[in-house]
Parts: C-alpha cells; structure tokens; sequence
C-alpha cells in the first residue's frame, strides 16, 4: 500500500497568484518528436487520463499535413474518441486555412497557430518569412472569431534562437503584438531551446505590457535544457501571470531545432505550485501514475524528476 503524501509542505510566498491554469502540451508537443509512432489508442487513453488527474487544458493534436509531423497524422482519427471528456478544453493546432477545416469539421472549439519571432526559424518551421507567416494566419484568426472558436497564438524563439543566437527583446514584442493585434485571445512565449533566464522573462513581459499586451492574456512555455523552466515560471508568477504551459513526464522537444530538449514537467511544476500554496486542480499522484504509464508505452523512464522521485516510494 503507497503511504500517504505528506509533501510538499505549504509555504506561501508574497505575491503571488491564488490559481495557476495549467496549459498540459504533453499528447501534441510531448509526442511530436516522437521517432516511433505513438499507436492512436495510446494517445487518447493518455489524453483520457491526462483530463481525470485534474488538468482542465489538454492539447489534443495538430492539424499540420503529416509529411512535416508524422507522428500527429491521425488526428482525424483521434479527435473523434475524445469526445466523452467533458469539462475540458481540448485545444488543436493549425498551420493554416485547411487546417482550420479540418479541425472545425470535427468539432474544434479551440485552436492555436504557431510563429516564429525569427526569421530563420519561421522559414524552417513554416516556410515563410515573419510577416509571410502573419498574413497566413490573418484569415485562419477571422474565421475562427467569426464562429466563436477561441485562438491562441504561439510564438516560438522569444528568448534566443539556435541560429541567430539572441534575439532582441523589442523584435519579439512586435511579432508578439501582431499575432494579438490579429485577434488572439491568448498568446503563448515560447522559449523554444530553453535558454531563458529569469530576468529576461520579466523584462519581456514589462515591455509587451507597455505595448498593451496585458499580463492576463498571456501564458508561458519554457523548455528545462538548461534547468531554467521552474525559475523562470516563477519569474512570470512574480509578474502576475496564470497560464503556465507543460508537459506531463517532461515529453517533448522540436522537430525544427534540435538543440530544444524536453518542455517544463507538468509533474515539476504541479510539485513547486502545491509548495507555494497555488492552486491548479491537479491530482499530482494521478498525474505522476500517468506520466509512468506512458513511460512505460513508450519503453524509457520519465525526464521528470517529480515523477522519478514519487514513482519509487
């Protein structure tokens, strides 16, 4: 019989957030750099569980065309058998105006599209420029409003990139600004290599909230490649944001840059947020019996170290 967890102990820090929204990427951007193909029952029986730990956000797939990410193209198939999860918001990506289609014809409520405050990345990831990139998803954001669907925008490399190193501050805030200024409801900063650090973040968010980007409307991915992803999630709970993106085990990576390692532990995060007396909703014990259920699928141990400490008790 598994003791009963006594840890960790509460300790309020000034503020700081009553709430945090948990943003759970792990079945799209955790299983996207897949090598094997993930079978499609595996996945919806990972989202399945993923939702009955607590977690009210799970992004469910991609509707990209499967010659760019092979392991997402049965997302027609998998939609589908999500549809008895109630309760939770089931967000898809889109590239484009037929994915959008796509995603509308089985009854998506919620998408996101995806760009690059770089150049090189946005022609990698998109094959387009920056501003190509914008007015690709100028009509999938108008449509999508038209029919009352909510959109997230992503925006990738806000904190340095593998091939143009650095990326200025005031160069991320206009891309930023933009994807917002087309209608997005949310717009995620993606620190997509992980080379973030905490005071960058909170410079970042000042000056996107003097560009009238407000602190409620945006959500944080940080990837841990340099163990950055927790300081920095804290440097943005610091600055008032709510919406914290990870990925249940630590899953994840980017087919486009290589240097990008595992997302921020869905596990890790849940572990410091319940120590900081925050809210989220989210049954760590379930999500930990998740995340090594799906290790095992997988045939490797789990990156989190939240899940690798709980799962020996």
């Amino acid at each position: 019989m598994t003791t009963p967890r006594t840890l960790p102990m509460t300790v309020p820090a000034p503020d700081l957030p009553a709430r945090v929204r948990i943003h759970e990427v792990g079945a799209r951007d955790g299983l996207q750099n897949e090598k094997a193909v993930v079978p499609t029952e595996v996945k919806a029986e990972f989202i399945h569980r993923l939702a009955a730990s607590g977690l009210t956000t799970v992004e469910a797939t991609s509707f990209v065309h499967p010659k760019w990410v092979p392991q997402l193209a049965d997302a027609e198939d998998l939609f589908p058998r999500l549809s008895d999860i109630g309760g939770v918001a089931l967000p898809v990506l889109v590239p484009n105006e037929r994915g959008l289609d796509r995603a509308l014809a089985l009854g998506a409520r919620r998408i996101a599209v995806f760009g690059s405050a770089t150049e090189t990345f946005a022609a990698r990831n998109l094959n387009r420029t920056v501003d190509e990139s914008l007015a690709m998803f100028e009509p999938v954001v108008a449509r999508a409003k038209a029919d009352k669907v909510h959109v997230r925008g992503y925006l990738s490399m806000c904190f340095g990139d593998p091939w143009e190193g650095p990326v200025p501050v005031h160069q991320v805030v206009r891309v930023a600004k933009a994807l917002m200024d087309l209608g997005c409801d949310e717009l995620s900063l993606g620190d997509t290599i992980g080379v973030a650090t905490p005071g960058h973040v909170q410079t970042l968010l000042s000056e996107l909230n003097e560009e009238g980007v407000r602190t409620d409307t945006i959500g944080v991915h940080f990837h841990d490649t340099y163990g950055q992803a927790l300081s920095n999630t804290l440097a943005a709970l610091q600055h008032g944001v709510t919406t914290v993106d990870a990925s249940a085990g630590g899953l994840g990576g980017c087919p486009y840059a290589k240097s990008a390692t595992g997302n921020l532990a869905t596990e890790d995060l849940v572990w410091m947020l319940e120590g900081l007396g925050i809210e989220t909703g989210v049954d760590l014990d379930a999500l930990t019996a998740t995340s090594v259920w799906l290790a095992e699928q997988l045939g490797r141990p789990s990156p989190s170290r939240t899940v690798r400490a709980l799962s020996v008790r």
